[in-house]
Formats: C-alpha cells, structure tokens, sequence
C-alpha cells in the first residue's frame, strides 16, 4: 500500500487500542510488526484496584494527586461500578485535590469536585511535587493516582518528606500475552529490520526492556535504540512525554506530538518520514 509511511517498517508495542495503531499505520503504507510487551489489566476484573480502592474508602487520605484526566476519570467510573462510586466521590470531596495537569483538573471538576491546586503545565510532576514539599507533608496521608507511569522520584522525594503515600494505579499491566511476538519484535529491533518502534505507555517501554533483559539482550536494545534511524538504528515514537521518560532515563532520545494522541503520534512520525525522505 502506497502512503507518507510507505516502505517504513514500524515495531508496535501496544496492547491497549493496538488494532487502531496497527490499522492506522497500515493505511499510511508501513509495514507492522507487532509485539504487545504487556497486557493491561481491565479495570473492572483489577481487583487490586478494587482492594485499594476500599482500603482508601475505610482510611480517607488528606490529599489526592490526579495525575491524568483519564485515568481519573476510568477510577471513578469503575468504582461506580463495584458500588463504590458514592463512598468515593465523598472522600475525593473532603480530600484536598491536587491536578498534575489541565486534563487532570478537567476531569476533577467534569466530576464535580473542585481541585485546591493545580499545576500550570501539563502533566507536571515536577511542579506538583515542589508545592507539595512547600506547604509541608511530614505526617500526611496522601494517595497518589497513577496511569501508567512509576513516578519513582516523585514517590520517593515524598516518602524522604515524611508523607505516608499510598498509590491507586489505574491500568496496571501484567507479562506479555504473547512471548514469541514480543521476542520477534526484540529480534527485529537488535537486527534493525524496523525502521521505528512505537511506545503508547511508560510501561511497554520498561515491558520490552524487562523481556530483552530475561533474553540477555538488554544492551543490544537500548543500543539500537539510542543509535536511532540516523545511526543505523532504530526511532523510537512515543505518544508523549510521559511514555518517553523511561527511555531517556535509558539515553535514548526519539520523537514525540505535542498533543498526547495517537493520530498525533502518527502524524509526528509521517512528518519524520517525509523529513527523512528529503520531501
């Protein structure tokens, strides 16, 4: 199939939403290769989600940091679901409510709460982090809401602080569902037989780094990676600058939209093609 992505060979990582990546890419005329490096738990069978979800309920925290608008939203809708969505909305409301973000705040306020604070910039840890240790958290009960990325530091600098932090992960991921995709997909990257490999969530970046790990070929992944399409390697396109934190952590820089979508993400990688290409 002719397109801007004609002739391009793209490693897709998702599991989440991957028969529309795989779907769109093909139309623009790359050629897939397809490794879901994890499987993401349905909200409503994550009884671990669930479990926390009422331990939370029996022991309110002082604050709540949400973190994205849609995982936000996909908690509380869940936990309307488990008879749970009333109990909630009433701890969230006597909680002090932060926003990482405008989508974060967007989702507070769609479920008709009022944030105490948010950060100016989109999906800012940094920022809420630093009002956080200004105002002081030694001793208090805060429950951080998760999509996807570990927020490792940012945990961490809270724990150093003193604050009794608890996590409410939403999508939470388990192993690949398929090895012998992703080990293909590994193969394809370390032998450079994709031009790209797409990453849609922090944790398919650390699923593909944890497999190549177990097979003895981290070192040759990041490689690959790090030397990119101009090296001789291989991009990598993440969705956005969440999803692209592991693996720069990793000293592997790609490319990214500016707005966190998947049809963004394509659209960033056809110009990349068409720079590439000299069009």
């Amino acid at each position: 199939m002719s397109g801007p992505l004609s002739g391009w060979r793209v490693g897709v990582t998702a599991d989440r939403r991957a028969d529309d990546q795989l779907d769109l890419l093909r139309r623009k005329g790359a050629q897939v290769v397809h490794g879901p490096t994890m499987r993401i738990v349905p909200l409503e069978d994550d009884t671990q989600l669930a479990e926390t979800t009422r331990a939370l309920l029996a022991d309110p925290p002082v604050i709540v940091v949400a973190t994205t608008g849609q995982g936000f939203r996909g908690w509380l809708s869940v936990a309307e679901g488990w008879g749970l969505g009333e109990e909630l909305h009433r701890v969230l409301s006597s909680a002090t409510l932060l926003a990482r973000g405008p989508k974060a705040r967007g989702a507070i306020r769609g479920a008709g709460l009022r944030e105490a604070w948010s950060a100016d910039a989109t999906e800012s840890s940094p920022e809420v982090l630093e009002h956080l240790l200004a105002t002081g958290v030694a001793g208090t009960r805060i429950v951080v809401q998760r999509h996807g990325d570990p927020m490792t530091h940012f945990l961490a600098a809270l724990r150093s602080a003193g604050a009794a932090v608890t996590t409410v992960d939403v999508y939470r991921w388990e192993p690949p569902p398929d090895l012998p995709a992703v080990d293909a997909l590994i193969d394809a990257i370390v032998a450079r037989e994709v031009d790209t490999v797409t990453f849609t969530s922090a944790p398919a970046v650390e699923g593909l780094v944890h497999r190549a790990d177990a097979r003895g070929m981290r070192a040759e992944v990041v490689d690959a990676l790090r030397a990119g399409a101009d090296g001789g390697g291989v991009l990598a396109c993440c969705v956005g600058p969440v999803t692209a934190a592991p693996l720069e952590r990793l000293g592997v820089i790609g490319i990214a939209p500016e707005r966190f979508r998947l049809g963004a993400m394509v659209k960033r990688l056809e110009e990349h093609a068409r720079a590439v290409a000299g069009v």
